[in-house]
């Protein structure tokens, strides 16, 4: 069977240090901290008080209060981001197939918000108090749905849900849909909107989260000694992936290509990481031999780093097994650093900050860095972004069920 080359030529973003592509990327490269303090719920009896929360987000600017009303917030976040990629990518669609088009976006959580709210009013009122859109609007899927009715895209459609993975897990997927031949465009990544009551509580009840109330924009630390837990983020992450031949031939912007993925899983625990790094290095692994590269040749890597205790050792662990002695000459950093943990939409939105990055031959910092970690001991690129120039990079994404992603990216030179 022959392959085809798969390249990225549009991205769009909603995120806590910025609604679009270039104020994303411009409060990256100034290591910006979205976390601030909750005002839309009391949080009185809340262990964390605080988020990184999306800003300035105003849906009746991208679509009518109808079309609103009957969408999550999450697939809001999807529908103005997949909207952004597709425009950025510049393809004129009264001259594609439109059958040849997939869309893939997933999320970890879905329609929570709609949840929670229906169950209110089922308390209030009994079934009669129950959206007829209660079911559509919650379901993970529909994110992909609603994009595929807006446009009219035939293609593959659905979506992978696999918690902190999930939108890496999609692109992987929509990659190979285009790799072989199954479409020849996709629209894909995740979404998620998560900082309500339950989600904060929820988060609250494992003691996952930082509780450094006094200081929210500190308090996502990856790597630092003193990091105490992750931070609550939101937003959505979408690229636009075709040929590298439909790339060429129209004449497109290409950000970067995709030469490989690997997935794998813990087999572990249910939220806590293997402290061996088995599933982790399994992804890592198959990634760079599904790529044809070699560990030397990897200049960066975007890491899970989400600032728990555990994670970030066993994250670090694991990348010294897979690179050796070229582990110390990486350029890491956690974009989490600045935007929080956006769940199933953070896979995809590191994915555009490693495509960024690469495109651009700079490296955003991992902001918070104050107190070195003995076991935490690569170049985290802390505080301060970098210029590097750069060939191959990995984003890594990981989430609760064990489950792991690898992407690599390489820097379009042709």
């Amino acid at each position: 069977m022959s392959v085809r080359r798969v390249v990225i030529t549009g991205m769009g973003a909603i995120t806590p240090i910025g609604n679009n592509i270039d104020e994303f990327w411009e409060g990256l490269k100034a290591g910006r901290s979205g976390a601030r303090t909750i005002e839309h719920f009391d949080t009185d009896r809340f262990a964390t008080k605080f988020a990184a929360m999306v800003q300035g987000f105003d849906v009746a600017e991208h679509m009518d209060a109808r079309a609103a009303r009957r969408m999550d917030r999450f697939s809001q976040f999807a529908a103005v981001a997949s909207d952004e990629a597709i425009a950025n990518s510049g393809v004129n669609l009264d001259e594609i197939d439109k059958n040849r088009v997939a869309v893939l976006i997933g999320t970890g959580i879905g329609g929570m918000d709609t949840f929670y709210k229906n169950c209110l009013d089922y308390q209030k009122y009994g079934p009669k108090g129950i959206s007829p859109f209660f079911i559509p609007m919650l379901i993970p899927d529909i994110a992909s749905g609603h994009v595929s009715i807006k446009y009219g895209f035939r293609g593959p459609n659905y979506c992978a849900v696999s918690a902190c993975a999930t939108g890496s897990h999609n692109i992987g997927l929509a990659y190979d849909t285009i790799k072989y031949g199954q479409s020849d465009y996709a629209v894909c990544g995740g979404a998620e909107a998560p900082i309500i009551e339950m989600g904060v509580s929820g988060f609250n009840s494992i003691k996952a989260m930082s509780t450094r109330n006094d200081n929210p924009e500190t308090a996502s630390r990856p790597f630092d000694k003193d990091r105490d837990g992750f931070v609550l983020g939101e937003g959505s992450g979408i690229l636009f992936l075709e040929s590298y031949d439909s790339a060429v031939e129209r004449g497109a912007t290409i950000y970067a290509e995709i030469v490989g993925y690997g997935f794998s899983a813990d087999a572990y625990h249910i939220t806590a990481p293997d402290p061996e790094g088995t599933g982790v290095m399994l992804a890592i692994n198959e990634a760079l031999r599904n790529a044809e590269i070699t560990p030397e040749q990897v200049d960066h890597i975007n890491m899970h780093g989400t600032s728990t205790p555990l994670g970030d050792i066993a994250e670090t662990n694991s990348i010294k097994k897979v690179f050796g002695d070229h582990a110390y000459k990486i350029n890491l950093n956690s974009t989490k650093s600045m935007t929080g943990h956006m769940l199933g939409a953070a896979g995809a939105a590191e994915t555009i900050s490693t495509v960024l990055a690469l495109y651009n031959d700079l490296i955003p910092p991992t902001i918070n860095h104050f107190n070195t970690d003995p076991q935490c001991d690569l170049n985290y690129t802390v505080n301060e972004a970098q210029d590097r120039k750069m060939q191959y990079a990995l984003n890594n994404a990981f989430g609760f069920g064990g489950h792991n992603t690898t992407l690599v990216l390489k820097k379009f030179d042709d």
